[in-house]
């Protein structure tokens, strides 16, 4: 919901903009969301860590309202941390500290009655006991990533907030971590994660808010979305063995919108991306043709985004 005021929920926005003098950072947002994984979807600069900045009561709105269990971000810091953790996107570690020492220190700041047992919980759900007594300015960037989640749940809040969770994180350490995140969703905590990369989204997100220069382009069912960006206008750059008898073979096919030939290549624009990648080889077939390239060349998230805000 892009409009009006959204209807209730666990994290609420309602016609939320923050700009920067004459900068317009985020633009009129407005979204409810429940328990369950979220992915805040958008290219680089397009105002998804200005989001979650204000959810986590970093930044006041410009104007609208942001509000995480039916109360009041901005200036309700003590309430708001009892029940929210935050990982952000820059570094946020001390690197004098150990893992151990700078996952206890934020227990003792949340005021949690035994701060030792609860960092170590949140250390061992991260997987990283094993490096927790190394200090962390000898950390890589993907175990730095694990020790700000595990400072962030240390308190074992009901939101949880990411700003590009998986920075620096190899496969293993991926598939680790949305694991956890997918078992903290499952025992009713609400989620929201911030990534330009749509793999990413696609496999962990239940609902995704996509957004573009600041807008809220398009927000739910991330299957429904995602056939959006899968059925708009493409172009594939195709090559053969015998591009002209493939030109004139793609070209009577109603899905193929035009073709451009070249003794090198094929420039193929469809309407529909699915249902060219099944064709394309298909027809090949049909016409003892060897299909050597089929690749998309306007696969740009900015691109896709473009598409879903003009459309």
């Amino acid at each position: 919901m892009t409009n009006g005021t959204p209807a209730h929920g666990v994290i609420e926005m309602a016609n939320v903009s923050r700009w920067y003098d004459s900068v317009v950072a985020v633009n009129d947002v407005s979204f409810a969301l429940e328990p369950g994984i979220t992915g805040l979807l958008g290219p680089n600069g397009a105002g998804k860590s200005t989001i979650l900045h204000m959810l986590a009561g970093f930044l006041k709105p410009s104007s609208g309202t942001v509000q995480i269990g039916g109360a009041p971000v901005w200036r309700n810091h003590q309430q708001l941390y009892r029940a929210t953790g935050l990982v952000p996107e820059r570094e946020a570690v001390y690197p004098f500290m150990t893992g151990h020492e700078f996952v206890l220190f934020n227990a003792k700041l949340y005021g949690l009655p035994d701060p030792e047992a609860a960092a170590r919980r949140a250390l061992s759900l991260v997987g990283m006991e094993y490096a927790e007594k190394r200090k962390l300015g000898g950390y890589s960037k993907g175990m730095k990533q694990r020790i700000k989640v595990a400072s962030a749940i240390v308190h074992d809040p009901q939101v949880l907030l990411l700003d590009e969770p998986f920075n620096g994180t190899d496969p293993r350490q991926r598939l680790e971590m949305m694991d956890l995140l997918r078992q903290m969703a499952a025992e009713g905590r609400t989620i929201v994660f911030s990534s330009h990369i749509l793999d990413e989204v696609e496999r962990l997100a239940e609902q995704v808010l996509v957004i573009v220069a600041g807008r809220l382009a398009a927000s739910g069912d991330f299957r429904a979305i995602r056939l959006l960006m899968t059925d708009r206008p493409h172009v594939f750059t195709v090559v053969s063995s015998d591009n002209r008898k493939y030109a004139q073979a793609l070209v009577a096919d109603p899905t193929v919108v035009a073709v451009e030939f070249t003794e090198e290549a094929l420039t193929v624009r469809t309407a529909q991306y699915l249902g060219f990648t099944r064709l394309a080889p298909r027809i090949a077939r049909e016409h003892q043709i060897t299909l050597r390239e089929l690749v998309p060349t306007d696969e740009s998230l900015e691109s896709v985004f473009s598409y879903l805000v003009n459309r």
